[in-house]
């Protein structure tokens, strides 16, 4: 099995390296990645400008491709250009940091996994909760037993995966649960400041937390402490509005 690695922490993120190790378990690993960590930049592409790429190298021993663009960007160049053959797999992560509910949006992360998906690649994204000592060894073997147990099932080619671990679980004996993701509303407020010359600026609070919903999701899954795989659609249509605008006649023009 050849595995496509990649992220939005940048080449040198310890998450990657911590997820390369656990896959070679699996299999041959490949590993195309932003050049500088591209967090929340989302699904964005470089085509204005050309892309440059270099090998990095640790000693001897080849680390990867360290590009300079976005998590899509790499995967592109990964797939199209880098491995030796069309891989079987997509793996983005190990992300510092949860991707769960609408954050989801604007990952850089699961927006690289999206673009494997597009390839018709099996494609898993894989955070873990920040903390300022993370135990990414633990994770990715976590990360590596939900791969292990998707690929087990024989998903369809092109599905999209989305694993968020909590610091908690790295602890015992975790729990995985199969959540939808939230659309709960947050992250809606800013702190205005005012810099040495007297310009105000803004910065991002991230408050207030989602809201407490009866309804199971990845963001409730996780304040229980478990595991959480969502599977994800990267097609954005509406599909119960189709037949509502499509009824009566349109008069344009």
């Amino acid at each position: 099995m050849l595995i496509l690695l990649t992220n939005d922490d940048g080449i040198f993120a310890p998450g990657l390296a911590a997820m390369e190790r656990a896959l070679r378990g699996l299999g041959e690993v490949f590993v195309a990645a932003p050049s500088t960590e591209q967090s929340g930049v989302g699904h964005a592409i470089t085509f204005l400008t050309p892309l440059t790429a270099k090998e990095v190298f640790e000693g001897d021993r080849r680390r990867g491709w360290a590009v300079d663009g976005s998590p899509a960007d790499a995967v592109k160049l990964g797939i199209s250009e880098f491995c030796p053959r069309r891989p079987d797999l997509v793996v983005s992560g190990i992300n510092a940091g949860l991707n769960a509910g609408i954050n989801v949006l604007y990952s850089g992360t699961v927006a690289a996994a999206v673009e494997g998906a597009f390839f018709g690649i099996t494609s898993v994204a894989v955070s873990l909760e920040w903390d300022d000592h993370p135990d990414y060894a633990r994770a990715a073997a976590i990360g590596l037993d939900v791969i292990r147990g998707l690929l087990a099932r024989r998903p369809a080619p092109g599905s999209l995966f989305n694993v968020n671990i909590p610091t908690s679980a790295l602890v015992g004996r975790p729990e995985l649960r199969v959540v939808p993701m939230s659309v709960a509303r947050y992250g809606e407020a800013f702190e205005r400041r005012v810099d040495p010359r007297g310009r105000a600026y803004y910065w991002a609070t991230n408050e207030p937390p989602p809201p407490p919903s009866p309804l199971e999701s990845d963001v409730t899954a996780l304040a229980a402490g478990a595991v959480t795989l969502t599977p994800l659609d990267y097609d954005l249509t509406h599909r119960g509005g189709l037949d509502d605008l499509a009824a009566g006649t349109w008069a344009i023009g």
